[in-house]
């Protein structure tokens, strides 16, 4: 009985989060959510479940700490070398034939994806006819990807991730140090707008050549992943480029039919040209 006690509080508690604030983590896997729920109650001090939602309700203020235990921020630059190689190897060729690109970065979280993006196409020659478009709910994470300074010890890791992903430059020409932090130079956002977007609820707002949402469909249940997926399907170009995480794959989805495999391995896929 208490299990169920507090499985309703929970539901009531993403109801509030809802209808209150406009986020919606309703359809989000189970096991995860409530996971990230229950650190939240603990660290922010709350008895309960109940409680909490009575906090959220009254007080805008819990909001944001909220939103930072709900929303994951695990990022690298060049996560996963070889998918970035694979984009620089396999896409890049096609968007060259484009005048103009536009590529979203879907649940962006601090920055590092972007900014491996950014530095990806510049040394390729395509920055100055791209617009990167990056999203996340969190506000809080979107202020730090616009500021774009991560910790000085996190950049041997960084480097090293550049060089296995086929960078043609030293990491170094990107950022300046100081103070145990490294700042991304600021010419590399000129062609970013940064935005608030959710793939739960908000609608397609652009035609885009390359969309990566990598890692965000793993916390979604599969109806809402299907829902994401449909998102971006209606937001790509003809054609256009699909990358997903390592542990997510488009087989088995309502949209599946409308991709093909690109680079298998990488998980990267293709609009149908149909």
């Amino acid at each position: 009985m208490l299990e169920k006690v507090e499985d309703l509080e929970i539901r009531l508690l993403l109801e509030a989060l809802y209808q209150r604030y406009h986020y919606d983590f309703r359809n989000y896997a189970q096991a995860s959510i409530k996971r990230r729920l229950k650190q939240a109650r603990e660290q922010m001090g709350f008895r309960s479940f109940s409680a909490l939602q009575d906090g959220l309700l009254h007080r805008p203020a819990l909001l944001s700490p909220l939103l930072n235990y709900l929303t994951v921020h695990v990022s690298e630059l060049f996560r996963d070398p070889s998918y970035f190689r694979a984009i620089r190897e396999k896409v890049v060729p096609h968007l060259r034939t484009y005048p103009s690109l536009k590529i979203w970065i879907a649940g962006c979280s601090t920055g590092e994806e972007l900014y491996s993006f950014v530095i990806l196409f510049r040394e390729e020659g395509l920055e100055q006819r791209t617009l990167f478009y990056a999203t996340d709910i969190n506000q809080d994470a979107l202020a730090k990807a616009e500021a774009g300074i991560y910790d000085l010890d996190r950049i041997q890791l960084f480097t090293e991730n550049h060089r296995k992903s086929g960078g043609k430059s030293s990491l170094s020409d990107y950022y300046s140090a100081a103070y145990g932090k490294a700042s991304f130079d600021k010419s590399l956002r000129k062609h970013v707008v940064f935005s608030d977007h959710s793939l739960v609820s908000d609608a397609v707002f652009a035609e885009m050549h390359l969309v990566s949402c990598r890692n965000v469909l793993i916390y979604f249940d599969r109806g809402l992943q299907d829902r994401a997926l449909g998102l971006i399907k209606d937001s790509l170009a003809r054609k256009g480029f699909l990358g997903l995480g390592s542990k997510e794959s488009m087989r088995f989805f309502q949209h599946a039919d409308s991709f093909t495999e690109c680079v298998r391995d990488e998980k990267i896929y293709q609009k149908s040209s149909k």
